[in-house]
């Protein structure tokens, strides 16, 4: 008499998977600001609501894409908002009908998929966002009354605010005043004008510059002329001339260039190699023409900093 009841067990453990995954998707609301009065062109909002059993997340890969819905329908924005038990979906579509008389027309319907993980394995469902009503009109009259003269079928063009443009000529004048003052302080900074005169090492780096453009910094003479350059602009800055033993002096008179006194150690070696010794390829060797440069560079950038 127990053997009738075999069957109805293994009925009830195979209809149970069937009842959990009905449970897993609650419910599906879409909600619309208003369900008529679209013209062409308008922006359409659209809120889907989706009950769901807690521990299920929406797969976004699942979602439908931008694009063309129909040929009258864009889709141009997707956002979802999740909370426990919810997911939502904030649509933005864009009609394209030039309707003729109000009408209503059907927003498709579209399905995603949600999902939860457990220690047993992913579980899998489907929401089905089902379709929708919208309310398009026309933006002019199908037969509009007949008139004698075509020309009153359209309206006037529309006037603008007349702009003054005394502001902005002011603001225009304030900003190349602006400009004017920043150009100032540039070349006073990078001594343009009568200010090189105080910087003696400025104006040693731009001579040696010109002996490279004409083509005489080459051999012992042009190497020559570069220690010269630099003699030139220790002795303007000191104000007297600075021999080799007077180097710890000067840097203790200009502090600025204490950064430069491994430089100037070598500078003078080399000088005195190239003049007193009469070894200008030595000296060349020992401290070379791009170094000469880049000293000079250093020094100057010193003294504009000082």
């Amino acid at each position: 008499m127990r053997r009738p009841a075999i069957p109805l067990l293994v009925a009830l453990l195979l209809a149970l998977p069937a009842g959990t995954a009905a449970a897993q998707v609650r419910g599906v609301e879409v909600r619309v600001p208003r369900a008529f009065g679209y013209f062409l062109g308008d922006l359409v909002e659209a809120q889907a609501d989706i009950a769901v059993d807690p521990g299920f997340t929406l797969q976004r890969a699942s979602l439908p894409q931008p694009g063309p819905v129909t040929y009258w329908l864009d889709l141009r924005g997707v956002a979802v908002e999740a909370a426990p038990g919810r997911v939502r979906l904030r649509l933005t579509y864009q009609t394209f009908y030039a309707a003729l008389d109000a009408r209503q027309l059907t927003v498709p319907g579209f399905s995603v998929t949600l999902a939860s993980e457990t220690p047993g394995g992913i579980t899998s469902a489907k929401a089905e966002i089902p379709g929708w009503s919208l309310g398009v009109s026309p933006l002019r009259e199908v037969q509009p009354p007949a008139r004698d003269d075509p020309t009153e079928y359209l309206r006037p063009d529309g006037r603008g605010g007349r702009l003054d443009p005394v502001p902005w000529l002011r603001a225009a004048l304030a900003c190349l005043a602006l400009a004017a003052l920043a150009l100032a302080g540039l070349a006073y900074d990078r001594a343009w004008f009568g200010r090189s005169r105080r910087r003696p090492f400025a104006r040693a780096a731009r001579a040696l510059r010109r002996l490279g453009r004409a083509g005489a910094s080459g051999g012992e003479g042009g190497y020559r002329e570069a220690l010269r350059l630099v003699h030139r602009g220790l002795d303007e800055t000191d104000g007297r001339r600075v021999l080799a033993d007077d180097l710890p002096a000067f840097l203790d008179r200009h502090p600025a260039f204490r950064g430069e006194g491994a430089a100037l150690a070598r500078f003078f070696a080399a000088s005195r190699r190239a003049f007193f010794g009469r070894d200008a390829a030595g000296a060349s060797a020992a401290w070379p023409r791009p170094e000469v440069e880049a000293s000079l560079r250093r020094l100057a950038a010193a003294e504009r900093a000082a």
